[in-house]
């Protein structure tokens, strides 16, 4: 394989201007239709934006790599211009991928920290399976939640943190691998009574999952998997409450919290499309904070847009194979025409 010279493609614009000389102001001729403020077409803005917000460069390398790649001698203050640019452009794409996951029957929910100019904030992935929403918000309350998630509904898999109380618990599926580290933990205790205890929540747990994983193999049937856990859920609920009367600090109370959400550990057995874990979302915010590492957040509130749009755009595309190179620049065009952006979805919105 070889690759052509890459020559960029450079076209002038020489505006004309006059000055009254009456009133002693100067008109400027405007630009035709179509064309990009700044120096950066749709294309060159658009891989500017891949290399920063999908490849997590920094700026000065993005310019670093344009010059010695394509020949073409940007500053930092036009790449920062051109992410701002593309921050407006790719709104309402990211207003159609958090939609489409309002509406989803099954949606997955997972949080994980962010720094905006030192500051504390939260990063939240809310995915489904066509589309992938990033919000990035001051705090991590009931309130802020509801408003990431809008109304209630369909089935919501997460952790069992506080701040989704609002949501049905009967509507809800808790994450079993958070639930399998901390038996885990209980196993490893120094205390023989804990050891104990974790043996069995672990041994318990081992049953009901290896039996899922078959029926995701097609080796067993979802009714069987059900009555597995009409036996096995009265067994989990013994130990969980003998743990919880051994009055153990960070014991009793990890047992007494399971037990409120009794009615959330099992719903992915009878509700098809449910997840028992909540993978998916851990794996779609790997790359933010990969990001986050790097970078150690933003520094405004517009990084915090550009960052939360740029990564929706980029996991709902690749979710349906497409190209994201190409659809930026189709964004772009469309922006710089006046028309609205290019669905994300091949079903449109």
């Amino acid at each position: 394989m070889e690759i052509p010279e890459i020559v960029p493609d450079v076209t002038e614009y020489i505006l004309g201007r006059r000055r009254c000389p009456i009133c002693d102001t100067v008109t400027t001729a405007p630009l035709p239709d179509g064309v990009p403020q700044g120096m950066c077409g749709p294309r060159l803005s658009s891989l500017i934006v891949l290399l920063t917000g999908v490849y997590h460069l920094s700026r000065r390398n993005t310019a670093a790599l344009l010059l010695d790649v394509l020949g073409v001698k940007l500053s930092l203050g036009s790449v920062s211009n051109v992410e701002g640019r593309m921050t407006a452009v790719l709104g309402a794409a990211h207003v159609e991928a958090l939609s489409c996951v309002r509406q989803a029957r099954v949606k997955h929910l997972d949080a994980t920290s962010w720094s905006r100019a030192g500051e504390a904030s939260s990063l939240w992935t809310f995915a489904s399976r066509l589309a992938t929403a990033f919000v990035i918000t001051a705090g991590a309350t009931a309130e802020t939640v509801q408003a990431v998630v809008g109304r209630v509904r369909g089935t919501l898999v997460s952790d069992r943190g506080s701040q989704f109380g609002f949501w049905a618990m009967e509507q809800r599926q808790i994450c079993w691998a958070h639930l399998v580290r901390r038996f885990t933990a209980f196993a490893e205790s120094p205390r023989p009574k804990v050891r104990r205890l974790g043996d069995a929540l672990l041994l318990l747990s081992q049953v009901h999952l290896v039996e899922w994983h078959r029926v995701q193999a097609g080796t067993a049937s979802r009714e069987h998997l059900q009555e597995l856990i009409a036996r096995v859920e009265p067994l989990f609920v013994h130990h969980l409450e003998r743990g919880v009367a051994l009055g153990l600090r960070n014991v009793s109370g990890a047992c007494a919290n399971v037990l409120a959400h009794r009615d959330a550990l099992f719903t992915y057995a009878f509700e098809r499309g449910v997840q028992p874990t909540n993978n998916h979302a851990e794996r779609e915010l790997r790359g933010f904070v990969m990001w986050r590492k790097q970078t150690a957040g933003s520094r405004s509130e517009r990084g915090d847009r550009f960052a939360e749009r740029v990564m929706t755009v980029v996991h709902t595309l690749r979710k349906h194979g497409r190209h994201v190179l190409s659809y930026l620049e189709q964004a772009c065009i469309a922006a710089l025409r006046g028309e609205p952006s290019p669905a994300l979805m091949p079903d449109g919105p």
